[in-house]
């Protein structure tokens, strides 16, 4: 497509693509390679096996089907940079169908180059649910079982697909007055995507991520096949009391262990509404300390998020449009320009007839907090509402054309004790212009994540999330360029590195085993038992860069 305009995409659509980027973190898959310039990798689907796979796998006996020719699509993902074509996609309609297609892929030996992908709405950043030369498992094919609803007593649950959207699942579970508690910023996500990596917003500082609150598991491994008599027998599940391992290891396991078709997650009683909150912070220190008591606080708001405002101009003004200001005058002379702020996000869930106590404990609870004077804005709306606030931005953006552009995100966890060191260099040094899309930054209770799962974070009890969910204008050789962001990200990288802060990656992605090795620290010899235990021969997510096929993975 034709490229944007600059100053079209930063002054009309700057205001929509920050609404967009602040709230879709949840899940994405990886963040950017910055190890490359290359804006776009494209690797071709010909290969001198090439011509024997489309008839090798035609042979599989399948309730669904292959796809061979129109394959282009699963070569994409929202990140627009790396397109690594596969050689089929599988459509699935029953769990037996991935189950096959995984045997023959293994009855074909090391010497296949073939490996098998599982790929939901394709809102990975850098191809890691892509397989070059292999097959894409389009999960949003599986639909079976049918979402079920468990709502007599507690503890309320929900079995679903592997391939359902999370937007589905809120739909149906309000049917019986039921909601998932941990969320990801946007919901038009499938289950396995999620739980393959977190799964986490601003609910998480109470509950936890996403694969903090699933109770069981059907994983399809190279282990299921063989325990699943003639692939048709019992299906094989997974919790914290049968399985344990392969469960654990599954939640956060970036799909290296297998492809999560069916979960059993956590529900409460939903709300109806919700009221919404934002305040600004000039100091960091200050905004902190507000943040982390509040998480820490027995009683509180339900959602916690915050971000980072880099020289905005009319900062206030733009709120107005969706919070109503608590002093109009006051907030319309609020100079943001040439200014560092910070937004502290909050919402309180409520019902109609709980009105007058959700206010007096808002108001209880925003006295306790030092923002600045007249930056407070409130909106209600519904639980859905809030819930799928992303989805018409996206939609706007895509009929703008402004969806399919490059995505170079950086996802970092940082630990309490050295957040005020990166805020001051990063915050101070490195972005002292303006930045390319929305920071989030806000923190979590490590209590509340499970240390069995897969999933790797800092070694302290409060950690914070920083994203830098940035945009960059095609072709663009400015601050907006994809080369000036990845040179940007990546001076961050190697302050952290340098100062030794203790940072994770969330959602990482590397492209060298030692890399892999450094991220995974103490934890990385397991972590390779475990891939020798349920994909011996790695061709499960060969787009993570963690193992490679027919290479010993020890």
């Amino acid at each position: 497509m034709q490229s944007p305009p600059t100053s079209f995409l930063r002054q009309n659509n700057i205001t929509l693509l920050r609404c967009f980027m602040a709230l879709f973190l949840g899940c994405i898959t990886a963040r950017i390679n910055l190890c490359s310039n290359l804006s776009i990798t494209i690797l071709s689907l010909s290969h001198p096996d090439s011509p024997n796979i489309p008839s090798s796998l035609e042979k599989i006996s399948l309730d669904g089907h292959f796809s061979f020719d129109d394959v282009h699509h699963a070569a994409r993902d929202f990140g627009n940079r790396y397109r690594f074509l596969p050689s089929a996609i599988l459509r699935p309609k029953s769990v037996s169908d991935i189950a096959a297609t995984i045997k023959h892929v293994l009855e074909m030996g090391a010497g296949s180059e073939l490996t098998v992908a599982a790929r939901g709405c394709g809102h990975s950043l850098q191809g890691q649910a892509q397989a070059h030369r292999g097959v894409v498992i389009n999960m949003e094919s599986l639909r079976e079982p049918k979402m079920e609803v468990h709502a007599g007593k507690p503890p309320f649950v929900m079995d679903v697909s592997g391939g359902e959207l999370w937007i589905n699942i809120l739909h149906e579970s309000l049917k019986y007055g039921l909601a998932p508690k941990s969320w990801t910023d946007y919901l038009h996500l499938t289950v396995g995507g999620t739980l393959s990596n977190a799964g986490i917003s601003g609910q998480a500082f109470r509950h936890g991520p996403q694969i903090s609150n699933v109770y069981q598991l059907e994983v399809v491994t190279e282990w299921w096949i063989e325990t699943v008599s003639a692939g048709k027998g019992e299906i094989v599940k997974c919790s914290e009391k049968q399985n344990a391992d392969l469960f654990y290891s599954v939640l956060g396991g970036l799909g290296q262990f297998g492809i999560i078709t069916h979960a059993i997650i956590s529900l409460e009683p939903a709300p109806k509404m919700v009221k919404w909150i934002r305040v600004l912070y000039s100091d960091f220190s200050i905004f902190s300390r507000d943040q982390e008591h509040l998480i820490s606080a027995e009683n509180t708001f339900d959602y916690i998020e915050g971000f980072v405002e880099i020289n905005r101009t009319g900062l206030l003004n733009n709120w107005g449009s969706s919070f109503k200001p608590q002093d109009p005058l006051q907030a319309s002379q609020f100079n943001s320009e040439g200014r560092t702020l910070f937004c502290l996000e909050l919402a309180k869930t409520f019902n109609p007839d709980e009105v007058d106590i959700m206010n007096q404990e808002i108001e209880s609870f925003l006295s306790q907090l030092s923002y600045v004077p007249f930056t407070l804005f409130i909106s209600e709306v519904s639980y859905v509402e809030f819930l799928d606030r992303v989805h018409a931005s996206e939609m706007k953006l895509r009929a703008k054309g402004l969806w399919e552009i490059p995505h170079p995100w950086l996802n970092l966890l940082i630990p309490k004790s050295k957040i005020h060191v990166f805020a001051e260099e990063v915050f101070g040094n490195i972005l002292t212009g303006t930045s390319n899309g929305p920071i989030l930054i806000y923190p979590l209770n490590k209590s509340k994540w499970d240390n069995r799962t897969s999933v790797v974070i800092p070694d302290e009890e409060i950690f914070y999330l920083v994203a830098f969910l940035s945009s960059a204008v095609p072709s663009s050789k400015r601050t907006d360029g994809l080369e000036h962001i990845l040179t940007q990200n990546q001076r961050i990288l190697d302050f952290c590195e340098t100062a030794h802060l203790g940072m994770k990656q969330y959602l990482p992605h590397f492209t060298i085993q030692k890399e892999w090795r450094a991220h995974f620290g103490p934890r990385w010899e397991a972590f390779v038992q475990k891939k020798t235990a349920y994909d011996p021969l790695a061709i499960l997510a060969p787009g993570q860069n963690i193992f490679q096929k027919a290479i010993p993975v020890s």
